[in-house]
């Protein structure tokens, strides 16, 4: 069934890109989505290498099927306790808090939610991310909502095998501007042991300089 499923989305997915990129005209002539009629044997210099149906059924496959990353993404599922360190400015005295984790792998393994809660300036905080390893970018990629912004930060960066550290770097609006002014952010993932993990937050401080913003010691229940 689920590989009825995918070859259907492929087939319906070729419909759409053909339909879109060419029309014929009155004289039956190919016309591509410019308004300029081609002749029917002209590639543009600028298309995709011509796959047969095998081959991109092979690379869908390979492209959804989970790998080693998400096994090891998945080995960190479960509830963490979380002690937080938080830096509002570099140089400020430290707020420490608590907070939790869990979890959890979802559509077979391909991705993982997690939801997070706790306190931040005294105010319940709740916050919830998705993460992906991407098979063909070969790079993980997160999504991250909380209840203390309305926008969506997304990040993506490398696994390191030696160092044992998840790095990924994105953008996201800076919400002390007023404005849709964003700014670089950094986070990094470090394993120290299968229950064991530290989470560090970079960004700007005022003077434009990277900071380290937060710290996250996670040890798993």
């Amino acid at each position: 069934m689920k590989r009825l499923i995918i070859a259907s989305g492929l087939i319906s997915a070729l419909l759409v890109s053909c339909t879109n990129n060419e029309t014929k005209t009155a004289d039956g002539s190919l016309k591509e989505s410019t308004g300029k009629a081609t002749d029917s044997t002209t590639i543009s210099s600028n298309s995709a290498p011509v796959l047969d149906s095998a081959t991109m059924m092979k690379n869908w496959m390979a492209y959804s099927t989970p790998g080693d990353m998400h096994t090891m993404m998945a080995s960190w599922d479960g509830t963490w306790d979380c002690d937080i360190t938080t830096w509002h400015m570099p140089g400020a005295p430290p707020e420490m808090t608590k907070g939790k984790a869990v979890n959890k792998s979802i559509l077979g393994g391909r991705y993982q939610e997690s939801i997070h809660t706790g306190n931040m300036m005294g105010m319940p905080f709740e916050g919830k991310s998705t993460m992906a390893y991407d098979n063909n970018k070969k790079k993980f990629i997160s999504t991250w909502i909380d209840n203390v912004g309305t926008g969506l930060m997304v990040l993506e960066g490398p696994w390191d095998a030696g160092s044992k550290t998840l790095t990924q770097a994105g953008k996201c609006v800076d919400p002390s501007s007023g404005t849709d002014r964003e700014m670089a952010v950094r986070q990094v993932l470090t394993v120290v042991d299968e229950n064991n993990h530290v989470f560090a937050m970079y960004g700007p401080g005022p003077d434009g300089k990277e900071y380290k913003m937060m710290e996250i010691k996670m040890v798993k229940k």
